[in-house]
């Protein structure tokens, strides 16, 4: 069978994960979304067999990030039975589909998440109406419980992290440890919880406790000394940890640069913490550098339940412990502090003030004297970028500087309200001060 991931409107509630990236290249676990539903389907890599309808500003960059998976061509859905799948649905553990003839649609409590369908009506999916596509298959096909789980925000990611990373342990298989790395580190718990890639660099005085779960060490990663990884935890390719303390639920993504605390987050990849300072409960982006001693609050004093504020408006989680969620290209200052819940944009530049910065950060904005401020011109943030990429031996393509222009129109009325709100915030007091000097 072949597979097409499909984004509905909802994957505006991912924002500003789902801002630069499509919904399936999102980390759970060791795999992304879309990795994981493949495999449920047992469908392998290879544009023959996989395809994607996404946003049409995404296109362009999905396709170079991704060559190997057709985006928004009917050509490819016009050649015969396909699986269509929500990039939102997770799938059940030991998924298997009780069917593969179409038409057939599977539901997750009672929404469509996957089907199965002939080249008529495959090729009337398009970016702008997969939910109505869906509700018009429904209307038509009786469809069948199958369970998973929904990925609706960004905190949903965090939650199911944990369990995803020992359900890919089992599945993924693999080498275990090797002689020669048991002989550099301390392990605490049992080796057979423990994975570490031949290529991987593991230096002496490092610790890893698998008491509590599964570690996965990918290639090329190098783990200095007075490190301590906990169970259950992904580190990805290329990646270095300096003096890391990582206590479990974490999955970090390729080529990342970690020091410091990290508790219950995915880092996408491609992301520097060089140092001290704490992430807990979040998840990073690609190419965020979180400038030494930043750190987040994931726990309000009073253990209420937190609110994040997506787009500008508080939407509350149902769940006491959440940090913060950073887009793409977002750096912070030395020391600055992240409240509880808070979500930054895009190409951010956040700069510490000695307090709490603001929960709301909207993209291509910069915080200044702990407000929300006008961020740098476009042409000098994609300079930052080219240089950033270009570290690591990649390049910002053209493709990339046309979208982050539209993005940066399309986020315009989001910032625009934004600086609204933090002028009326500053000009308050002086009002207050004036009522009462009367």
């Amino acid at each position: 069978m072949r597979l097409c991931f499909v984004e509905d409107l909802a994957v505006a509630g991912l924002e500003p994960l789902t801002l630069t990236r499509p919904a399936y290249a999102l980390r759970l676990g060791a795999v992304t979304l879309g990795e994981r539903t493949a495999r449920a389907f047992g469908v392998g890599p290879g544009p023959a067999r996989r395809a994607a309808i996404v946003r049409s500003v995404l296109e362009p960059i999905a396709r170079e990030r991704d060559p190997h998976t057709m985006l928004n061509d009917a050509d490819w859905l016009a050649q015969g039975p396909v699986i269509v799948a929500n990039a939102r649905w997770v799938p059940p553990k030991n998924f298997e589909p009780s069917t593969t003839a179409a038409p057939w649609l599977g539901l997750c409590n009672g929404r469509p998440a996957c089907a199965v369908v002939g080249p008529e009506r495959a090729v009337a999916l398009t970016s702008h109406r997969v939910d109505e596509w869906f509700d018009d298959l429904l209307a038509k096909v009786d469809g069948e419980e199958i369970g998973g789980q929904w990925i609706d925000r960004p905190w949903d990611l965090v939650s199911l992290n944990e369990q995803a990373i020992r359900e890919d342990f089992e599945a993924l298989g693999g080498d275990s440890v090797t002689n020669r790395h048991l002989q550099s580190m301390a392990l605490v718990g049992p080796s057979d919880q423990l994975r570490i890639h031949e290529t991987a660099r593991i230096d002496p005085y490092t610790v890893f406790d698998t008491t509590n779960g599964p570690i996965i060490v990918e290639r090329d990663v190098w783990v200095q000394p007075f490190t301590r990884i906990e169970g259950p935890c992904v580190i990805g390719a290329g990646t270095q940890l300096f003096r890391a303390n990582v206590r479990g639920a974490v999955t970090i993504g390729p080529v990342c640069r970690v020091g410091g605390e990290v508790e219950a987050s995915i880092i996408q990849g491609y992301s520097n913490k060089y140092h001290e300072g704490f992430l807990g409960h979040s998840y990073v982006g690609e190419w965020v550098n979180l400038g030494a001693i930043t750190s987040n609050s994931d726990l309000r004093n009073d253990y209420g339940e937190v609110e994040v504020p997506l787009q500008g408006d508080p939407v509350p989680t149902g769940q006491a412990k959440v940090g913060c969620f950073i887009g793409d290209h977002t750096r912070t200052g030395l020391g600055s502090m992240l409240n509880t819940g808070t979500s930054i944009g895009v190409m951010c530049n956040v700069l510490p003030a000695g307090w709490l910065l603001p929960k709301h950060v909207p993209s291509f904005s910069s915080v200044l004297w702990g407000k929300v401020a006008k961020g740098f011109e476009l042409e000098q943030m994609f300079e930052t970028a080219r240089i950033v990429k270009g570290r690591r031996g990649l390049e910002f393509t053209e493709a990339e500087e046309s979208f982050y222009r539209s993005l940066y129109d399309q986020t315009r009325l989001e910032r625009q309200r934004a600086f609204q709100k933090a002028q009326s915030h500053r000009t308050e007091p002086l009002r207050s001060a004036s009522i009462a000097a009367r």
